[in-house]
């Protein structure tokens, strides 16, 4: 009986069978992390269209963060998701007006984005309580509300543009009397202090308070401006949920 004969492998085959199997065990290791790794992942979502301008659901999310920077809402509660679409609407509106005239004539300047931000550490309630006037407290109220700096400083910017431009267009023979700023501060701003709390002085507010209530007074005139802005223009609410809300007023 004569003896078997040696196997012989050719290196090209093997390895050609080798590579086969390598890419055969990463497809089913992929295939079995492919479920786990979709179910945890989270995708933003378009949730109106402004005049081909998309609002994501993101979008909400940071506009109810930023809302803790807004020195009308003592004591109004959380921003809505509703609520919060339809100041986006209506901010959106306002902004493509402004790119459509002349942008540059309500630009604010890099000044008044900082003082307008050395205001907000000092005078706004929730800043106060974390001592944002310091450094270290600002950096503190930042991370617990999830905001940035420079995020911060974007929001104030949009904010002043936004007054300037509809100061410009409705101010006129509107007028603030100190009486009405000072039952502002008593009836208002005052009782969003706590006990204890050391509250701005009526004179240090008062160009603030007159910001919202000349805000308040425009609102009253601005109302049918934006009205007939989305009549005029292309908005499309695409939650569901959100759809009925959005059909409201939307302004700033």
């Amino acid at each position: 009986m004569n003896p078997p004969r040696p196997i012989r492998f050719n290196f090209a085959t093997v390895l050609v069978c080798l590579c086969l199997l390598a890419a055969c065990l990463a497809a089913m290791s992929g295939a079995a992390q492919t479920p786990q790794a979709a179910s945890t992942e989270v995708l933003d979502k378009a949730v109106a269209v402004v005049n081909n301008h998309a609002i994501l659901s993101s979008d909400l999310d940071e506009e109810i963060r930023l809302s803790v920077l807004d020195p009308g809402r003592g004591g109004e509660g959380v921003l809505t998701r509703k609520h919060a679409l339809e100041q986006l609407i209506g901010r959106t509106l306002i902004q493509q007006q402004i790119r459509q005239e002349d942008a540059q004539a309500v630009e604010p300047s890099q000044a008044e984005v900082n003082e307008r931000m050395a205001q907000i550490r000092r005078e706004i309630p929730a800043c106060i309580r974390q001592n944002c006037a310091s450094d270290a407290g600002w950096k503190v109220f930042l991370a617990v509300h999830d905001l940035t700096q420079e995020r911060v400083e974007a929001y104030l910017r949009y904010r002043l543009e936004i007054l300037r431009f509809i100061e410009l267009r409705f101010r006129q023979g509107i007028r603030i009397t100190p009486q009405e700023i000072a039952a502002y501060y008593q009836n208002s701003l005052l009782p969003q202090y706590k006990a204890g709390e050391a509250a701005p002085l009526l004179d240090e507010v008062s160009p603030r308070i007159q910001e919202i209530l000349l805000q308040q007074q425009v609102n009253v005139l601005f109302d049918d401006w934006l009205k007939n802005l989305r009549q005029q223009g292309d908005v499309e609410v695409l939650d569901p949920a959100l759809e009925e809300s959005a059909q409201g007023k939307g302004s700033e």
